[in-house]
């Protein structure tokens, strides 16, 4: 009896205003779409709900459609200095829900997700999104494009799956993101 190997990603680009996923299924080396879409936030005023609600749809997700990996965008470094603290709240509750599930999770910079995608770390969200439209058979693109770069996320993981881990960040439970970030534990 042939065991055929097929796995589920999940991809996400965290936000607080729109948090954007994509699922994936790999089947003999072929993807396939499941599912992208985005959770809007900007409904909701508190900060705090908005992280309690990424937490709580991330492992809706997880439950629903049981992903083998997880796949998270980083936050890039720009001027805001808030804005990047709020965007790595949004990505920490996402791994903080995939790590309750003990699924492995890679991180994968703005860059490096493009440069998957269509061969240029630059590519804006529309070029990513054509490339991705063509790539898994998608009618229409939705009219925001953060649940196409969720979607990225993970078919940028599909793609790097077999290669060097340099560029990306690899936890498979707790102890392993403690053991890798061994500077962030305040003790």
């Amino acid at each position: 009896m042939t065991v055929i190997n097929e796995k589920i990603i999940l991809g996400i680009d965290p936000g607080t205003n729109i948090m954007g996923f994509g699922l994936i299924k790999v089947k003999e080396n072929k993807m396939s779409l499941i599912q992208m879409n985005e959770l809007v936030l900007n409904k909701l005023d508190d900060h705090y709900l908005r992280l309690k609600h990424i937490f709580e749809r991330t492992i809706d997700l997880i439950e629903k459609y049981n992903p083998d990996e997880i796949s998270i965008e980083a936050p890039f470094f720009g001027k805001n200095v808030q804005s990047m603290l709020k965007l790595g709240r949004a990505q920490g509750v996402a791994m903080a829900a995939g790590l309750s599930k003990e699924i492995p999770i890679t991180e994968y910079s703005p860059k490096k997700i493009k440069m998957s995608i269509t061969g240029n770390g630059n590519a804006s969200k529309e070029q990513v999104a054509k490339m991705l439209q063509s790539l898994l058979n998608i009618k229409e693109l939705p009219k925001n494009l953060d649940s196409t770069d969720g979607l990225a996320a993970a078919v940028c993981h599909y793609y790097n799956r077999n290669k060097s881990k340099s560029s990306s960040k690899n936890y498979s439970g707790w102890t392993a993101f403690i053991k890798n970030n061994n500077d962030r534990i305040i003790k």
